[in-house]
C-alpha cells in the first residue's frame, strides 16, 4: 500500500497508525521511512484505543503540520489507492469540503460481497439518512478527505464513537457546520489482506448510536469553541 501510494502522480504522504500490532506492522513501516524519507511517518500507540481515537489521533497531527488536505483510508486495498486522486480533485480543484469515496452513486459498487452484507450496508446508508438528512448515500464510507478548514473548526473531542459510527458521526459533524460534502464513485472491493471486523454488532452500534447523535445534536454543537 506504501509503495502503491507513493508512485501516484501527486506526493502524498503517508502516516501509519499502529497500536501495537502484534504482525510487524510497526517495524515495516520504520523499515520503508529511509525509502520515503519526510514522506512517510508512523504513529505508535499503546492497546487497542479503537478506530476512530486512531483516525483522530491522525487528524490532529496532521493539523498540527498544517496539512491543507487529510485522507483517510483502509491499507488493505479494499480502498482504491488511485482514487485518491479523484477525492483530492473533489476538494481542491471542484471546491467540496469534504469527499467521500461512495459505493452508492452513480459509477460506484462493491465486489466480492455476500449478498446479506450488501443488505445491510445499504440500508444502514438509507437509515442514517432517514434519521439525519444528510444529502449523504454512504454514509459510513472510510475512504473520505478532509479539508483543513473542516477538521480545524470541528472540535475533535466532541466525537464519541470510537468504531463503526465513527464514519457517520465525522460526517454528520461536517454536514452540520454547513459545510460541502461531495460523494466520488469508488468500486470497493472485499479486503484483499486480512480479515474483515464488521458484526452484526457493529450494526447494532451503529442503529441505536445515529438515534441518540441525532437527538444530541439538538443540544450540542460540533464546532469548536
Amino acid at each position: 500500500m506504501i509503495d502503491t501510494v507513493m508512485q501516484l502522480p501527486h506526493p502524498f504522504h503517508v502516516l501509519i497508525i499502529d497500536d501495537g500490532s502484534p504482525d510487524g506492522t510497526a517495524d515495516i513501516v520504520k523499515s520503508m521511512i529511509p525509502k520515503y524519507p519526510e514522506r512517510l511517518f508512523i504513529e505508535e500507540r499503546t492497546g487497542k484505543l479503537g478506530l476512530g481515537t486512531a483516525y483522530i489521533h491522525g487528524f490532529k497531527w496532521a493539523l498540527q503540520r498544517k496539512y491543507q488536505y487529510i485522507f483517510e483510508m483502509d491499507a488493505d486495498f479494499s480502498h482504491p489507492p488511485n482514487d485518491l486522486l479523484n477525492l483530492y480533485d473533489a476538494c481542491a480543484v471542484q471546491g467540496a469540503d469534504m469527499s467521500v469515496g461512495s459505493r452508492y452513486v452513480k459509477g460506484g459498487g462493491v465486489q466480492n460481497w455476500e449478498w446479506i452484507r450488501k443488505v445491510l450496508s445499504v440500508n444502514a446508508g438509507r437509515y442514517v439518512r432517514l434519521i439525519t438528512w444528510m444529502p449523504v448515500k454512504d454514509s459510513t464510507a472510510g475512504f473520505v478527505c478532509y479539508t483543513n478548514k473542516v477538521l480545524s473548526n470541528i472540535d475533535l473531542d466532541k466525537i464519541q464513537f470510537v468504531g463503526y459510527a465513527f464514519q457517520i458521526e465525522m460526517k454528520f459533524a461536517t454536514y452540520k457546520l454547513g459545510y460541502t460534502i461531495k460523494e466520488v464513485p469508488i468500486i470497493f472491493k472485499d479486503r484483499e489482506v486480512g480479515e474483515s471486523k464488521m458484526s452484526m454488532k457493529i450494526f447494532k452500534e451503529a442503529l441505536w448510536g445515529v438515534l441518540k447523535m441525532k437527538i444530541q445534536s439538538f443540544f450540542k454543537s460540533y464546532k469548536k469553541a
